[in-house]
């Protein structure tokens, strides 16, 4: 098979890497969806509203693209591992700070600032895995890549299961903080970007090179954001507050949440992985509108179903 021809293309330092670089990603996801599982009884402890509540999920997502230019400009001054590194453990430190929130200002104080780790790893993760890996494995390896965000939503959904019924939401937070560790492992095995070390000293002509690629594709540029936006705008408006949907109008437990969750995301993963390859068949678009539309489609019986069962299957299809 294609696949397992370009997986025995990279040598040790391609995989390291691109291992390196999913799990900081699905941890980064991991640790944003910890809060989806518990809102309800964080507003309860802060005594506040649900909807309060949620503009910390507002707040954290308006500080991504902060965390994205910042964390940008220092990939390109100090390469991609050292910042990732950072960024790794400044989102790691925040996740842990929210735990020992004492109020409500506190908190939303230390989930903008997590979103600004939250959005500086995804450009320096990507670069670093695309930039280190063969030029024709990295269609493949970028579907992967991007599925760690499901995977990061399993993983969230699991500890969720395990930690929450015994020591509650501040002990969820410090689990949280358990991604730090993967600095380590960049640290010990995984190489700068062989892109970055050959082009460091060509910062200013990137710049110039930049500024005439957006004068001249404007409107693809545009249009790019104005997709992506479209994007983020169909998956986070429609899990980021499920959990709280299932507990409080469908009165599920810990346990029912958690596996519905689960079997949310792996649907996400297997989905992501099919349709990636099939793409390469179908075409960006094509895929794109059909999936769109199947999506839409399913959205009564992953909200309306009478039933778990049900419930459940629209949340895997």
């Amino acid at each position: 098979m294609e696949a397992i021809r370009l997986f025995k293309l990279l040598d040790r330092n391609q995989r390291n890497t691109f291992v390196a670089c999913f799990l900081g990603w699905a941890l980064d996801a991991f640790d944003f969806f910890l809060l989806t599982f518990v809102i309800v009884p964080m507003a309860h402890d802060f005594g506040t509203s649900i909807a309060e509540l949620s503009y910390a999920i507002t707040l954290t997502l308006a500080m991504r693209p902060v965390g994205a230019f910042i964390f940008g400009l220092l990939g390109d001054r100090f390469g991609r591992r050292f910042p990732l590194m950072v960024d790794i453990i400044f989102y790691s430190l925040m996740e842990l700070l929210t735990a020992f929130s004492p109020n409500y200002s506190v908190f939303l104080i230390f989930r903008a600032l997590y979103g600004i780790g939250m959005g500086g790893e995804w450009g320096l993760g990507a670069s670093l895995a695309m930039e280190t890996l063969p030029t024709e494995a990295r269609g493949l390896f970028s579907g992967i890549l991007q599925q760690g965000y499901a995977f990061g939503y399993l993983l969230a959904a699991v500890m969720y299961w395990i930690v929450f019924p015994f020591f509650g939401w501040r002990g969820l937070f410090v689990a949280g903080a358990l991604p730090a560790f993967l600095v380590l492992y960049i640290r010990a095995r995984v190489p700068e970007s062989p892109v970055w070390l050959r082009q460091q000293h060509a910062i200013a002509d990137f710049w110039r090179q930049l500024l005439i690629v957006l004068k001249r594709h404007w409107a693809l540029f545009l249009y790019v954001i104005l997709l992506m936006t479209a994007f983020n705008a169909m998956s986070h408006g429609t899990q980021d507050m499920y959990q709280t949907f299932l507990g409080e109008q469908r009165h599920y437990g810990v346990t029912q949440k958690a596996a519905t969750g689960i079997i949310y995301a792996f649907g996400a993963i297997c989905g992501g992985t099919v349709v990636g390859h099939l793409s390469q068949k179908w075409g960006r678009r094509r895929s794109i509108v059909l999936t769109a539309a199947f999506g839409t489609a399913l959205i009564p019986l992953w909200v309306f179903s009478p039933g778990f069962a049900l419930l459940v299957i629209g949340g895997f299809a």
